[in-house]
């Protein structure tokens, strides 16, 4: 029984704390996208008005 019950609470606790590495990969990709948005609006304004 004993390990049925640790089953259990290895899923119930995989299911209740999310992945630290999948949350830092999206904080990352996140933050690039940001980064890369940001220099396309500093370029955008850096180009002279044709």
């Amino acid at each position: 029984m004993n390990i049925w019950r640790d089953f259990l609470v290895a899923v119930v606790t995989a299911l209740r704390k999310p992945d630290e590495q999948s949350l830092a990969r999206e904080r990352r990709r996140a933050v690039e996208r940001l980064a890369e948005e940001t220099i396309r609006e500093d370029r955008r304004a850096a180009d002279p008005p044709e």
